[in-house]
């Protein structure tokens, strides 16, 4: 007899385990439900929870011993851990432009900007500073695109032609340049985001150079011939590497420098 009751207890308890386990698939099947169709207030995934509780299956379950403490503990767990996703699927999806670059991008649509001169002290400081990286969203926002406009109306000014410029020349401290191509046809503007140089070859070229931030100067400089770059496409939003030589393996070093506060003359 006790052999008997000991199976039946056995058979009970497991029975048991294996409703909770179902139970607790369920509240993260829920979790996840709430997730993706995008709840972003806790009442109202609270009451989805509530619903989904007073399912006839989870009614079954608490009569054979799951307590309602211990129901409130797990939808009190599984809102908390829906409002920590959405406020970090929120936060992943934000540009990181602050309101000062934007109110100066802003200042200037679909016009030549400024450009920063080291005659001045303030813009001097300026372009000696890191500028930063760029997020996803970042490079899909409306002013990214009016930064890279108005960037190329300034490279391409007829008074002050040039054949790259960098983010931080305009004002915004951000890893972003626009090189001209002339390694490619017709030498097209191309914008780099994130651009990094990874690597430099042993063999160097001197040739005289010229910035749109040092007016009335050109000096004599030693770049590598053939540099391995590493950016963002920032249309595509993938990390690609380019190998570069010759004159636009110069401006790429030219800008990148830019972007690390180096100006051609500190060189």
């Amino acid at each position: 007899m006790s052999k008997a009751r000991d199976e039946r207890a056995n058979s009970k308890t497991q029975q048991y385990r294996r409703r909770r386990s179902i139970f607790f698939k369920k509240l993260i099947k829920m979790q996840v439900k709430l997730f993706f169709i995008g709840i972003s207030d806790i009442e109202q995934g609270n009451d989805e929870l509530n619903r989904f509780l007073r399912s006839k299956k989870v009614v079954n379950i608490e009569s054979k011993g799951f307590t309602e403490g211990k129901i409130k503990s797990s939808k009190l767990m599984i809102c908390s851990l829906l409002m920590s996703f959405i406020i970090t699927a929120c936060a992943s999806n934000s540009t990181t432009f602050t309101v000062e670059e934007t109110e100066l991008i802003n200042k200037y649509p679909a016009q030549i900007m400024p450009v920063l001169q080291i005659t001045d002290t303030a813009d001097s400081l300026f372009l000696r500073q890191q500028s930063k990286e760029l997020n996803h969203a970042d490079m899909q926002s409306e002013i990214f695109k009016k930064l890279q406009q108005q960037m190329l109306l300034t490279v391409c000014d007829s008074a002050h032609a040039g054949v790259g410029i960098a983010a931080p020349q305009v004002g915004v401290a951000r890893r972003l340049i626009a090189v001209q191509r002339f390694d490619k046809p017709d030498d097209p503007f191309e914008f780099y985001a994130n651009a990094y140089i990874i690597h430099y070859s042993d063999n160097m070229r001197i040739g005289a150079e010229g910035c749109l931030s040092v007016p009335d100067r050109r000096e004599k400089i030693e770049r590598a011939e053939t540099i391995v770059v590493k950016y963002d496409h920032p249309e595509t939003l993938q990390t690609c590497k380019d190998t570069v030589s010759g004159f636009t393996a110069v401006i790429f070093q030219h800008e990148i420098d830019h972007l690390n506060g180096i100006l051609y003359i500190d060189n």
